[in-house]
């Protein structure tokens, strides 16, 4: 039986997240309020950012920021820069 959530990022009731994927209280904050849709729109730009900015994820300084990057896209529907991503026209 999966979980309902009102997500935050799409404004709307959806299934929840199966388990926290995220420590500590962001992660808590995240599997209450973000559904499994939103955190797989997420997952893609994740990639988009890592893969762009050739971050390295063993530098605390790119964690931050991608963190950073997380939180303003799932709470405050901020869309990340990626350089030379246009998104398609809905």
């Amino acid at each position: 039986m999966s979980r309902t959530v009102f997500c935050q990022r799409l404004q709307k009731d959806a299934e929840g997240l199966d388990f926290q994927l995220y420590p500590g209280e962001l992660g808590k904050k995240i599997f209450d309020n973000i559904s499994k849709e939103a955190w797989a729109e997420w997952q893609k730009k994740q990639t988009m950012l890592i893969n762009e900015n050739k971050l390295n994820m063993m530098e605390p300084s790119a964690r931050q920021f991608l963190e950073a990057q997380m939180q303003a896209y799932l709470f405050e529907g901020k869309e990340p820069t990626i350089e030379g991503y246009v998104p398609p026209k809905s």
